[in-house]
């Protein structure tokens, strides 16, 4: 197999650097899009005593040197969403943050091990404003790089089109033929064997030690994502409890939470919520989320003390976070993550 040439050979950057110049007019256009709006862009500092709390979310470690000669783990943050609500609870109530973020084990034509999101939130909306906000941003990325499709792998959508709204419960009855919801509790409690027992009768290979959530992401990620925004795009919404540790639950029914997910020609895009501002619940989540890492990876990481402490004065908000690499790769037909990447990260 012939092994591509570096990014940085000058053939290799000619092909490259159309799509990395319309990378710029769309990450211009969308923040004169916020500014029209009365967003104020806010830069977050990159490293942060906790990287987040969810289970399958793994972080780059380092460590501060303190004056008297002392260390202190630092880690790389994976959203800038700690720093955001704790300028929510400080007063601000329309941000955005546009910049790198840090995973670990990532790395596909859809992942990178550095990658830009676009994060915003709005203090006193609901998370439906937000999915306002998806809709508009779609279509400005494609006028911008005067896209009239999106395709990705076969799978076409029109940007311009409003976006179907579907709940988790419907996808899973439509793509699995599974009633998901009777398998979760109004308290979030869950029930594995059913949700197992379900799964094997849609088809599906199931391992015995499966558990509720290994189950609900392979029914995801093989029956449901793939039919996701095929035509136009996808809101998806209402998650169960289990599988939203950062949204709040609903008021229509406490089985789910406000979360959703856009998708586009079969590909992830946003990931919103309607924030949870309850510290003592948030602790739990995060606690039961770090029990389960300890399980599967070996580690957990620390919770950031600051930030439940300022979920107590936050305000009611909604938030959102959008890979803008994924959206620069489907404005500007690329096939892979790099090809919008001005300098991907060697070593892979």
């Amino acid at each position: 197999m012939t092994t591509p040439s570096p990014w940085w050979t000058p053939h290799r950057h000619a092909d490259r650097r159309p799509r990395l110049i319309a990378r710029n007019a769309i990450a211009a256009a969308i923040r004169d899009w916020f500014g029209k709006r009365d967003f104020v862009e806010v830069q977050t500092a990159a490293l942060q005593v906790s990287p987040g709390n969810e289970t399958h979310l793994s972080a780059f470690a380092t460590e501060a040197i303190l004056p008297d000669a002392t260390r202190a783990p630092l880690y790389l943050h994976t959203s800038p969403e700690f720093a955001c609500k704790k300028l929510l609870a400080a007063g601000e109530e329309r941000i955005f943050s546009f910049g790198p973020v840090w995973r670990n084990r990532e790395r596909g034509p859809l992942h990178h091990p550095e990658f830009t999101m676009l994060e915003w939130y709005r203090a006193g909306e609901t998370y439906r404003r937000l999915m306002e906000d998806c809709a508009a941003l779609l279509a400005l990325a494609a006028a911008t790089a005067c896209a009239k499709r999106f395709a990705f792998r076969g799978r076409e959508a029109d940007p311009f089109a409003e976006p179907e709204r579907l709940t988790v419960a419907e996808a899973f009855v439509r793509h699995a033929g599974i009633d998901l919801l009777a398998t979760v509790g109004t308290d979030g409690a869950t029930d594995r064997d059913m949700l197992h027992a379900a799964v094997a009768g849609a088809g599906m290979r199931t391992a015995p030690d499966d558990t509720w959530t290994d189950l609900f992401s392979r029914v995801m990620v093989e029956r449901i994502e793939p039919g996701l925004g095929v035509g136009r795009a996808t809101i998806l919404c209402e998650y169960p409890i289990p599988e939203a540790a950062l949204a709040r639950p609903s008021p229509r029914d406490g089985r789910v939470a406000e979360r959703f997910e856009l998708y586009c020609c079969g590909v992830e895009l946003a990931n919103a919520f309607g924030e949870l501002t309850d510290a003592q619940e948030q602790r739990r989540r995060f606690e039961a989320d770090m029990d389960e890492k300890e399980k599967v990876y070996g580690e957990r990481y620390p919770i950031d003390e600051d930030f439940l402490a300022a979920l107590d004065i936050m305000p009611e908000a909604s938030g959102a976070a959008l890979g803008f690499d994924r959206l620069a790769m489907l404005a500007t037909g690329a096939t892979r993550i790099d090809d919008v990447i001005w300098t991907p990260v060697a070593g892979g």
